[in-house]
C-alpha cells in the first residue's frame, strides 16, 4: 500500500509539471509555449551607442510569473540568466546590456548582451530548461529592425505562438524612451509595441475634414474591450496647423454608472502633446467590456498652408484590464484641412422675381460645390430652404410686400462649409394688407385677418401673409396696416 501511495504521489506531480513546474525550490507558473513572449529586441543598439543592446519580455497571461533561474539561448552556445525578478500579469520584462542602455527606464534584469546584427537565435527557456519562446530561430537574417536609424524589432502579436518573420515588424514609432546620450530610442521598450496589430481590443481616433480657422472634434473610441478599468493616452499633434482647445469624457467606462477619475492636460503646459488619463473608482478593481465612444478631443484648425495634418497616439498610450495593461492597437487620424476662403460666395446678387411676391437670388458658381440657401425667420434664426448644385434660387414662398427678408448663402465642398454670405431685399410691387392676394385692401382681408388673429408664428393658425411687420405674431398692428391701406386698389 506504501508503494501504491508513493507512485500515485510522484505520478500526480508529473502531471501536475505540465502547468506548475518545481525546480530547487522555485515556482514557475507559464512553462507552457508562448506564455512568455520575446517582444521586442534592440539587437542594433541604440542611436547613442550601437552597444546598449537590449531585450523586452512580454506576459500575456492574467497571472504574475517568476523568472527567476529562466535564460535566453543566444546561438544555442551563449546563455543570458535571469537571477531574479517577476514579470506582471500583461507585464513587461526589460533586459538590458547595461543599466543605462534605456536611460530613462528602471531595467528589471541588467545582462551583458551581444546580439550580432547579422542574426542570431533566439529561446526563451524557463528554470527547468523548458522552451517558452523562440526567436529567429534559423539563426538567420533578423526578421526586422534595422542598423542604420536602430529601430527596434517588434511582435505584432504576442499571442501567436509561431516563430515567423510574419509576425514580426519594425518599430515606427518611439513611446520616448532615451539612450544613454539622451538621444530617442526608436521603439517601445517596456510598452506597447508599435507595429502591434494582434486580437486584443484596438484605440481608434477619428478622421474628418475641417476647414481653417474652426474648432473640430475627433473621437477616440475603445473597441473588443474586455474588462477595461483604466487607459492613459499621449496624443501628439502639429503644433503649426491645430491647437488644443479641450477633452471631454465619454459615458462609456462609467456605463455601469460606476464613478470614474478623469484628466486632460498638455505636457507640460506646452501644445503639441496632450496627456489624458482615466480610471474606473472601484474597489475590489471591476471593468466594462464591449465598445464605445471613451473622450473627445476639440483641436483648433490654424491658418495654414497644410491640406492634411495628423493626430497620433504616443508610445507610452494604453489600455488596462483590472490586472494590467492590455496589448492594443492605437489607430490615430489624418484630418483634412481646408480653407473655406477658397468657397467664398461671390457676385451674390437679389432682384425682384419674374412674378410677383417673389425674389430671385444668383450667384458665380465655384466647380464641384454645392449650395445651402436660408432665409431669416422671424424668430432670428435663418432656416435652409434649398440644398443642390444650382447657382441661383426663386423665393416665392409667402412674401409680403413692405418687408425686408434676409438670406444666406454659402457652399460645401469636399466635406468643407464655407462662410454664410447675407443679402436682403424687399419686395415693393402689390398692396401691404392684401392678404388674400386680390389686389385690393377690403373685407375679406380684414375677415381673414380676424380667424388668425392673436396667433403666434409656433401655432397653427398663424399665416405669414398676414402678419404684415413681419414681427411673428398676428395683432393690432396688422389690423392697422389693413385699415390706413382699406380701400386701396393696385
Amino acid at each position: 500500500m506504501e508503494s501504491l501511495r508513493k507512485f500515485l504521489t510522484l505520478t500526480a506531480l508529473i502531471c501536475l509539471s505540465s502547468s506548475i513546474l518545481i525546480v530547487k525550490g522555485i515556482t514557475s507558473f507559464a512553462a507552457s509555449l508562448g506564455d512568455i513572449v520575446i517582444n521586442e529586441i534592440a539587437w542594433a543598439g541604440t542611436s547613442d551607442d550601437s552597444n546598449d543592446e537590449w531585450i523586452e519580455l512580454y506576459n500575456p497571461t492574467s497571472q504574475e510569473v517568476d523568472l527567476s533561474g529562466w535564460f535566453i539561448e543566444d546561438d544555442v552556445t551563449t546563455k543570458y540568466t535571469i537571477t531574479s525578478g517577476k514579470i506582471a500579469p500583461h507585464g513587461y520584462f526589460l533586459i538590458e546590456d547595461k543599466e543605462d542602455s534605456v536611460k530613462n527606464l528602471t531595467a528589471n534584469a541588467v545582462i551583458g548582451l551581444s546580439l550580432a546584427n547579422a542574426g542570431d537565435s533566439l529561446a526563451l527557456k524557463n528554470a527547468a530548461g523548458v522552451t517558452v519562446d523562440t526567436v529567429n530561430s534559423s539563426g538567420g537574417a533578423w526578421y526586422a529592425g534595422n542598423a542604420t536609424d536602430k529601430s527596434t524589432m517588434e511582435r505584432i502579436d504576442p499571442l501567436v505562438k509561431i516563430d515567423s518573420g510574419i509576425n514580426f515588424g519594425t518599430a515606427v514609432l518611439s513611446n520616448g524612451a532615451i539612450g544613454i546620450n539622451g538621444g530617442s530610442v526608436l521603439g517601445t521598450p517596456a510598452g506597447a509595441n508599435s507595429v502591434y496589430a494582434g486580437s486584443g481590443p484596438t484605440v481608434i481616433m477619428s478622421g474628418g475634414t475641417a476647414s481653417i480657422g474652426e474648432n473640430v472634434t475627433i473621437s477616440v473610441d475603445a473597441k473588443d474591450t474586455v474588462d477595461l478599468y483604466g487607459y492613459g493616452f499621449e496624443i501628439n499633434y502639429d503644433t503649426s496647423v491645430l491647437s488644443y482647445v479641450s477633452a471631454t469624457e465619454s459615458s462609456f467606462l462609467k456605463a455601469d454608472g460606476k464613478e470614474t477619475s478623469f484628466s486632460a492636460a498638455l505636457q507640460n503646459g506646452t501644445e503639441g502633446t496632450v496627456i489624458i488619463g482615466d480610471a474606473r473608482l472601484v474597489n475590489p478593481p471591476s471593468g466594462v467590456d464591449g465598445s464605445g465612444k471613451l473622450l473627445d478631443l476639440v483641436f483648433k484648425v490654424k491658418n495654414t498652408a497644410s491640406t492634411t495634418t495628423n493626430i497620433s497616439f504616443g508610445g507610452s498610450s494604453f489600455l488596462a484590464d483590472t490586472t494590467g495593461d492590455m496589448v492594443t492597437k492605437f489607430t490615430g487620424s489624418t484630418l483634412n484641412i481646408g480653407s473655406s476662403v477658397a468657397l467664398n460666395i461671390t457676385n451674390l446678387k437679389i432682384a425682384a422675381g419674374q412674378e410677383r411676391y417673389s425674389f430671385g437670388l444668383t450667384w458665380d458658381a465655384i466647380a464641384g460645390a454645392t449650395y445651402v440657401v436660408k432665409k431669416k425667420g422671424v424668430n432670428g434664426a435663418y432656416n435652409i430652404l434649398k440644398e443642390s448644385s444650382d447657382n441661383s434660387y426663386i423665393d416665392n414662398s409667402k412674401i409680403v410686400t413692405g418687408v425686408e427678408y434676409s438670406y444666406q448663402v454659402l457652399a460645401v465642398k469636399d466635406g468643407i462649409t464655407g462662410q454664410a454670405f447675407t443679402l436682403s431685399g424687399t419686395e415693393t410691387r402689390g398692396l401691404k394688407g392684401d392678404s388674400d392676394r386680390s389686389d385690393r385692401v377690403d373685407g375679406k382681408d380684414i375677415e381673414k385677418l380676424a380667424r388668425s388673429f392673436g396667433s403666434e408664428y409656433s401655432d397653427e393658425e398663424y399665416d405669414a401673409l398676414k402678419d404684415f411687420n413681419y414681427d411673428g405674431i398676428i395683432d393690432g398692428a396688422d389690423l392697422i396696416v389693413i385699415g390706413a391701406n382699406f380701400g386701396l386698389k393696385y
